[in-house]
């Protein structure tokens, strides 16, 4: 299954670290990555393949999620469908 994760917070090491080995933890496959520093902020975009991950999506979820904590940055998980289906115009 496709996820989006996107991550925001000020700019520090070890954000991308933090984030990417929590997927590798969880056998989560990156199939795409975006980031960019916009004046001090940190954001990235991923685009994920969930379907051999090792923990169900909502327990995945949450350890992805609770990567950013020890680095300051907030980390959101969605379906990639659901995603689509909200911004449909």
């Amino acid at each position: 299954m496709k996820t989006i994760i996107t991550v925001l917070g000020n700019d520090r090491p070890g954000i991308v670290s933090a984030v990417s080995t929590a997927l590798y933890n969880l056998n989560v496959n990156i199939l795409d990555i975006s980031q960019t520093i916009m004046d001090g902020y940190f954001t990235m975009t991923m685009l994920v393949d969930m379907e051999k991950a090792l923990k169900p999506f909502d327990e995945a979820k949450a350890a992805i999620v609770a990567s950013g904590e020890p680095v300051g940055v907030k980390v959101r998980v969605q379906r990639a469908a659901i995603f689509d289906a909200m911004h449909k115009l």
